[in-house]
């Protein structure tokens, strides 16, 4: 076991709008080649697009969609007697947020709309209705652990 002191938790700041910490983190994951202003005003602008079109306030929308797509189980790969296994381990609750951004800032990288704002806006609101990419994402994580659970036990 490591002698060393645990590894300290990010602290991160709320974003300028809404002071909402995850939105803060969603920025950041936005976010290329440190132009942070850009990556705020994309999120911004898809969620003035997200309350034009559904009537919904766009902060809200964005939580349930990260609460759809953040999974609960993922597989990990665990070397047991020269034969790789896939073992399903719980995902820690910051790995899971993580997990739900990552994976709704690629897929809406993905998209075809024009700009970036309606592309997320797009995947937002698909994901926030427990369809879309993202959301297949986290159903096929569940079934690749669901299928591997006989290795359940090479879990320590």
């Amino acid at each position: 076991m490591s002698r060393r002191n645990r590894s300290r938790t990010k602290e991160y700041a709320g974003d300028p709008k809404y002071n909402d910490v995850m939105v803060g983190r969603f920025v950041n994951y936005i976010m290329r080649k440190g132009k942070k202003s850009v990556a705020e005003a994309i999120v911004y602008d898809c969620f003035d697009m997200i309350e034009q079109k559904t009537g919904q306030r766009g902060i809200e929308v964005f939580k349930k969609a990260i609460e759809n797509v953040r999974p609960s189980l993922e597989v990990s790969s665990r070397r047991v007697g020269g034969a790789t296994y896939q073992v399903p381990t719980e995902v820690r609750s910051t790995r899971r947020v993580a997990l739900a951004m990552r994976w709704i800032s690629s897929y809406s990288r993905l998209r075809s709309e024009k700009t970036m704002a309606e592309r997320l806006a797009g995947e937002l609101m698909q994901a926030s209705r427990s369809e879309g990419p993202s959301v297949k994402k986290k159903e096929d994580t569940h079934k690749m652990a669901e299928a591997n659970k006989a290795f359940a036990h090479f879990r320590w």
